[in-house]
């Protein structure tokens, strides 16, 4: 199968008589569309002896550089948004939404000097505000409102964090959705911002030192004119700055330019003693790790742990013990103990690897709290510092707890928990007691009762047994009626999919419709081995695994033949790209957002050089054949009938850069693949999603999921029942 898969794009580029002119007329349907002409380049590159055409190389130019990309990018919207814009319900579906986001939403509270900060948005604001409390009782009060920051709703506060006493807050502003921030300074107690001010931060977070005059923060050199949302990023290095002082006069801390490749993560223990350095060189887990005692004079990292090899997270320390989570000789992780002060003294076992993957720890108080990930969703346990199991953490149900913040010594700590129909409410709980109580609760617009989560195992091409979730009306269960079906899927970078509230997705369930999450492999649900089984060599385990989902639902009656739509982002959104080309007849409608669609050229952008540990790399020999099979961008089969395509992505995205999407699209609509429109959606300022104000959320979706209703066959209601 692999072999027939490297040869097919060969045999593309000696049948071009397949391919459509650019500019040319479809029937799609009830109506007649007229893509934009997209001009073909004639380069052809050798690639280890393959001869490799990129037609539209020009598309990876900067629109707001170059007038042609911009007019055809407008070209493209215009299109897109004359189709969607006749589609009937969409205008019902974006009312839902609002009213499903039209509800106070809460982030979990973080604790400093007696005061509680934490985020608010009354609904449809489209940034959240930052708040804070004077006691758990206070009355709170506005630190920030990033809904002044910009006209269009597009500037968002990202990273945030106050000093150990509560005096000042460190935040970071990110602007239409770029992963570049500006750090700012803010006195809590006259609510006034501070001159100071950091710039071209990326990928960093703030870390205090113990006496709050000043930060730990991971920078990027300022890139050259125009290349800010393009170029590679390398050689990051961490800085420390004190507070009232420009950036000029910030300290060097930690870099490595003679491997330039490293990236660097600044953490500080709860008690303010040490400064933890963690490198590493791509997404992967796996890390070197330096220490620093924190004394007022030089800092001067050691090396704690040499790597990168494995990974290790810190969760707490007391006095010189550090606390970490390690993949170190426990594919399923464990808990480990490290001296700071003999950096060459080994790991000592504290709580043993066993077959739930421990997914996060802190200490808080005088225990840890760990969390595990079991079938998906979250158990946590709380543990004496001895490794003594003192029992179970009370979770309100079936679903997702994140948080668990705090401090060694101070045993209150906070968290989140959400489900898949229930947003996230926010807890108070004390180690101690092991008592918890509600801090916030959202008022809902629904009845979570009348909607049904039903957890299954199906089998993929191998036999491997793949978890898969499926949402739906109870009615919809209780009547075995198929109903048109999202199947969503990400599959990588070790990341797990877990019960989480999506107002978007109520809004398709609500409808009537049907949505799906499978649990594929190259995520982190069931540890490093679920992981490694759908990475390089083995990535197209992942399409095995959803295309499989997609033959399961049908077969089991959960779908219609002809109601099945699939959904990723980002490497989901690649998942899409190449399943679709795998599979063109499984699915009537297709929706690859800011997917990453030229696997030959994506380390040369902004972080794709990050991928090359669970992609491979373009430029090996042995990782070439492997990529070049399923690159979604080289890989559209002429001839074949596809489903329905939008393709979506953001001007300003410099995560997965919006070239990707540029030339699939533009290749999707010059191929011969049937009668179904294959669209573009380009968002203006904005970015790979964070930050993202509501209403273009609600734009997008809104547009989106009235596209798949259309070829799903789901008849949008004005009123839902």
């Amino acid at each position: 199968m692999r072999a027939a898969l490297i040869l097919l794009p060969l045999l593309l580029a000696a049948a071009p008589s397949l391919a459509r002119p650019d500019g040319a007329t479809i029937e799609a349907g009830d109506r007649t569309l007229r893509y934009p002409a997209a001009r073909r380049l004639d380069l052809v590159e050798d690639h280890f002896g393959v001869k490799v055409a990129d037609p539209y190389r020009w598309l990876e130019n900067d629109l707001r550089a170059d007038p042609a990309v911009r007019d055809w990018v407008a070209q493209e919207n215009g299109l897109t948004r004359r189709y969607i814009d006749s589609l009937p319900g969409r205008e019902a579906l974006k009312g839902r939404m609002q009213a499903l986001f039209s509800h106070g939403r809460y982030t979990v509270p973080r604790k400093a000097g007696g005061r509680y900060f934490y985020g608010y948005n009354k609904g449809l604001q489209n940034q959240t505000p930052l708040y804070v409390r004077e006691g758990i009782d206070g009355a709170q009060r506005m630190l920030l409102d990033p809904n002044d920051w910009a006209k269009d709703g597009a500037s968002a506060l990202a990273e945030w964090a106050p000093s150990p006493d509560g005096k000042y807050l460190a935040y970071a502003i990110q602007d239409a959705g770029s992963d570049w921030r500006t750090l700012k300074l803010l006195d809590v107690d006259s609510g006034r911002t501070l001159a100071d001010a950091v710039e071209w931060v990326k990928f960093s977070q703030i870390a205090w030192d113990g006496r709050g005059e000043g930060f730990f923060y991971s920078r990027f050199a300022a890139p050259q004119d125009g290349e800010a949302f393009r170029s590679a990023t390398e050689d990051q290095q961490i800085f420390y700055h004190r507070v009232g002082t420009s950036q000029s006069q910030d300290q060097l801390v930690y870099a490595t330019p003679d491997r330039p490749a490293l990236s660097h993560q600044a953490q500080v223990t709860g008690d303010g003693r040490w400064l933890v350095i963690s490198s590493f060189q791509g997404i992967d887990p796996r890390r070197e790790i330096h220490v620093a005692e924190l004394t007022g004079g030089p800092v001067k990292p050691r090396r704690l742990v040499k790597g990168p090899a494995n990974d290790w997270r810190l969760i707490g320390s007391r006095d010189t013990t550090l606390y970490f989570i390690t993949d170190s000789r426990a594919a399923h992780m464990r808990v480990v103990t490290l001296d700071a002060a003999r950096p060459r003294k080994g790991p000592k076992e504290l709580v043993a690897e066993r077959a739930e993957t421990l997914a996060g720890g802190s200490l808080i108080g005088n225990r840890l709290i760990l969390a595990y990930m079991s079938d998906a969703q979250t158990v946590a346990e709380l543990v004496e510092l001895d490794g003594r199991k003192v029992g179970d953490v009370p979770l309100p149900g079936f679903g997702t707890a994140a948080g668990f913040g705090g401090r060694a010594g101070d045993p209150e700590t906070f968290f989140s928990f959400s489900g898949f129909v229930t947003p996230a409410s926010i807890y108070r709980f004390d180690t101690a007691t092991q008592q918890y109580q509600l801090f916030a609760q959202p008022d809902l617009p629904f009845n979570p009762d009348d909607f049904g989560i039903e957890q299954r195992l199906y089998p993929s091409k191998d036999g491997t047994m793949i978890p898969i979730t499926v949402l739906r009306k109870k009615v919809l269960a209780d009547r075995a009626i198929a109903a048109p079906t999202i199947l969503y899927g990400y599959g990588g970078f070790n990341i797990s999919l877990t019960p989480g509230y999506s107002a978007v997705r109520m809004a398709w369930l609500e409808q009537g419709g049907a949505y799906a999450i499978a649990n594929l492999r190259g995520g982190g649900e069931f540890g490093k081995a679920w992981h490694e089984a759908g990475r390089g060599a083995n990535k197209q385990n992942v399409f095995d695994d959803f295309i499989a989902a997609g033959e399961w639902l049908k077969a089991n009656g959960y779908t219609p033949q002809d109601g099945l739509a699939i959904e990723g982002r980002s490497n989901g959104g690649l998942l899409v790209g190449a399943v679709v080309n795998q599979r063109p007849d499984l699915f009537a409608a297709a929706l690859p957002a800011v997917g990453v669609m030229d696997m030959l050229r994506f380390d040369r952008f902004t972080a794709g050089r990050y991928w090359v540990d669970d992609y491979g790399s373009p430029d090996s020999a042995t990782d070439f054949p492997l990529l070049y099979g399923y690159s979604p961008y080289h890989n559209i089969l002429s001839g074949k009938d596809y489903p329905a395509i939008l393709v979506t992505t953001a001007d300003t995205d410099d995560r997965v850069v919006p070239a990707h999407s540029f030339k699939y699209a533009a290749a999707l609509q010059a191929a011969d693949i049937g009668s179904r429109p294959r669209l573009l959606r380009v968002e203006s300022r904005a970015g790979h999603g964070a930050g993202k104000p509501v209403d273009k959320l609600i734009d997008e979706y809104a547009d989106s999921y009235a596209f798949l209703a259309r070829f799903t066959g789901l008849t949008i209601r004005t009123k839902p029942e």
